[in-house]
């Protein structure tokens, strides 16, 4: 059995992280497990939103997106962000979903934010497509999500304070 795997790690036991597309989550544990006659280091994350455990290999983790849920700071910046005015977005729906898609996957809170305030901001102006209302509502989940940890808010509330950025 050959070990050549990363054997530091970035997030601890119990850390909150994010994980893009997925949502919030927290490394329940940090373990080696066999794959391919290796040793592979593995961070077990639960995550809440799906009720799902994944196990994600330690040096894959970066490359995947995950990273630790954002400061308080940065949090501010983003429910700053969904309250300023937006540039109207492109009318073809499909390079939108696709423009739209991309930033969600980048992971950054800002990258949701903008998302959230684009789709919010275009489905007042026309009823957004199926598939552009499901990422609107993954994006604004992800987004509540990772605000409500930061803050230490309810979702209830972070939605709340979200929408009325959005209104004003």
């Amino acid at each position: 059995m050959k070990s050549n795997q990363k054997t530091t790690t970035t997030f601890k036991v119990n850390q909150e992280v994010v994980y893009p597309l997925q949502g919030v989550g927290k490394v329940l544990n940090i373990e080696k497990k066999l794959f391919k006659d290796e040793e592979v280091l593995y961070y077990i994350i639960y995550l809440e939103v799906s009720d799902m455990t994944v196990m994600v290999p330690v040096d894959k983790a970066e490359g995947l997106g995950i990273r630790a849920i954002v400061s308080s700071k940065e949090s501010m910046k983003a429910l700053d962000l969904v309250s300023q005015d937006y540039e109207p977005v492109t009318a073809d729906w499909k390079m939108r979903y696709q423009m739209n898609l991309d930033l969600l996957k980048s992971g950054s809170v800002l990258d949701i934010a903008t998302v959230v305030r684009t789709l919010y901001h275009r489905s007042k102006v026309k009823e957004l497509p199926i598939l552009e209302r499901k990422l609107f509502d993954s994006a604004l989940k992800l987004l509540v999500d990772e605000i409500s940890f930061s803050l230490n808010k309810s979702k209830e509330d972070v939605e709340e304070l979200i929408f009325s950025k959005m209104e004003s």
